[in-house]
């Protein structure tokens, strides 16, 4: 069996391409910062303990390996995560080649025509530092993604579930192209054996070009809510509204503020040719289907407590009552 290096494998994207990776015969071996800490929860599975801006760490979890799927990113680690994703990018460029591997895949996010937050940047770069290396790398650029436990998701998916009126600024109706997770998670595996001689960089969009509004709506019809009545305030700046965020959403602020800030352009594919390299063009999901699929998971967990849980019952109880 091919072995690969799943960094990134305890979070969301990770834990959804490693089934995929195993069905497609892999052997995979997965990255942690707390080994014991994933061992106790997947014991099966092979962990190697280490931090990706070590480089020689990385040398060591990626020994014996041919490909890695690189999905780490710091955005959440406060003051200076730009810099040090780059820097962490380097590094496993260098080891990656050392250890000889054929190819390197990475996740990274569909740069905007102008006006870059910190964090779309900083995945931009990245990108650029790992197909500079002397691994061929495959890039693949992502908006939005629609799954349960997406970052992004959660912040639309609270957005709607628990505003009956929303505040509406002008940056909301900002274009993106949302994909589901099940449609990236196809792009990574078979980006792994794409025929390619040289590194390269593909938008994976979504089949759908929608506004947030046309997002917001879309989700609080999906999960069973009336349309939310929205007023538009256009002085709202992206980051006053991440206030708001904060208060509504369980996101993290410090990572939710920054999504919300790079969503103050249109974040627009420059094309979909990735999709018809590996014939997939055609069977890319919906955004009401990825969305009808995050609900449909999320539901079969415990129901959400405290007061945001109350509010979002009731007002799914007014609806029931206003349908009736």
């Amino acid at each position: 069996m091919r072995r690969i290096l799943l960094t990134g494998a305890t979070g969301f994207v990770g834990q959804a391409v490693q089934p995929a990776l195993v069905a497609a015969g892999w052997q995979v071996r997965h990255t942690t910062r707390d080994a014991a800490r994933a061992r106790a929860r997947w014991p099966s599975r092979d962990w190697v303990e280490g931090d990706i801006g070590d480089e020689a760490a990385c040398a060591r979890m990626l020994d014996g390996c041919e490909s890695a799927l690189y999905l780490v990113h710091g955005m959440g680690e406060g003051r200076g995560f730009h810099a040090r994703e780059v820097e962490s990018a380097r590094g496993f460029a260098r080891a990656a080649a050392h250890a000889g591997l054929r190819r390197v895949v990475y996740l990274g996010g569909v740069a905007p025509a102008a006006g870059a937050s910190e964090h779309l940047q900083s995945r931009v770069e990245v990108g650029a530092e790992l197909r500079a290396g002397a691994v061929p790398t495959v890039e693949l650029r992502a908006s939005m993604i629609i799954g349960h436990g997406s970052l992004s998701w959660l912040i639309v998916r609270d957005l709607a579930a628990r505003l009956p009126v929303m505040v509406l600024p002008r940056w909301l109706e900002s274009r993106t192209q949302p994909v589901a997770i099940a449609d990236v998670v196809l792009a990574l595996v078979r980006a792994l054996d794409l025929p390619l001689t040289e590194s390269a960089w593909f938008d994976v969009p979504g089949p759908e070009l929608l506004s947030g509004r046309d997002i917001l709506v879309e989700t609080a019809r999906m999960l069973g809510l009336r349309r939310p009545r929205m007023l538009e305030v256009p002085l709202l700046t992206p980051r006053l509204s991440s206030l708001w965020v904060r208060f509504v959403t369980r996101a993290r602020w410090s990572v939710a503020r920054e999504v919300v800030v790079g969503l103050t352009h249109d974040l627009v594919a420059a094309d979909d040719r990735f999709w018809r390299l590996i014939d997939h063009h055609e069977e890319r999901l919906s955004f009401v289907e990825a969305a009808r699929r995050a609900i449909a998971d999320e539901r079969r967990e415990a129901p959400i407590g405290g007061a945001w849980g109350r509010v979002e019952r009731a007002l799914a109880a007014t609806t029931s009552e206003v349908s009736a």
